[in-house]
């Protein structure tokens, strides 16, 4: 069986964490059980936790207006989301539901601040990590919407 520290091991965000550093990640966080459609966060709520998926899926989808759900992404384990929530405190851009019954790892937003005060050398690694993930969902998100242009120019 996995241990949380050889899961958190193989995620992109902490794959740069020695022992003694992912041992401290799972001293601020907590593990909490979804059952299949529980809802983490709804969309527009205040951002203030980070999650990784130890176990399970999560939907993240948005509410488009005449349409209804649009699943943007289902995170299996090792994936994380609501890092966004840990930088801006701006209000969530999408929902997150349990896909199947689930277990996630939260992070709170003053756990983690107070880690960045704390451990500047964690601190470094962790938000250099960040920012990597934000370039590539950015890069994702610019390719996705050249598609929708090319296919909205065709109509």
């Amino acid at each position: 069986m996995e241990t949380k520290t050889s899961i958190l091991k193989k995620i992109y965000l902490f794959q740069y964490l020695d022992d003694n550093e992912l041992e401290h990640i799972l001293n601020i966080a907590s593990a909490k059980i979804y059952k299949e459609e529980a809802v983490v966060f709804n969309e527009g709520e205040k951002g203030d936790a980070f999650y990784v998926v130890l176990k399970g899926s999560v939907r993240i989808s948005t509410v488009v207006p005449g349409v209804g759900e649009e699943a943007l992404a289902v995170l299996k384990k090792g994936n994380y989301f609501g890092e966004m929530a840990l930088i801006d405190n701006a209000p969530r851009s999408a929902a997150a539901v349990a896909n199947e019954d689930t277990v996630l790892l939260k992070i709170t937003d003053a756990n983690f601040r107070n880690l960045l005060v704390n451990d500047r050398k964690l601190a470094y690694k962790l938000l250099w990590g960040l920012v990597k993930t934000f370039s590539k969902r950015l890069r994702e998100t610019d390719n996705k919407l050249k598609n929708i242009l090319a296919i909205a120019k065709n109509f």
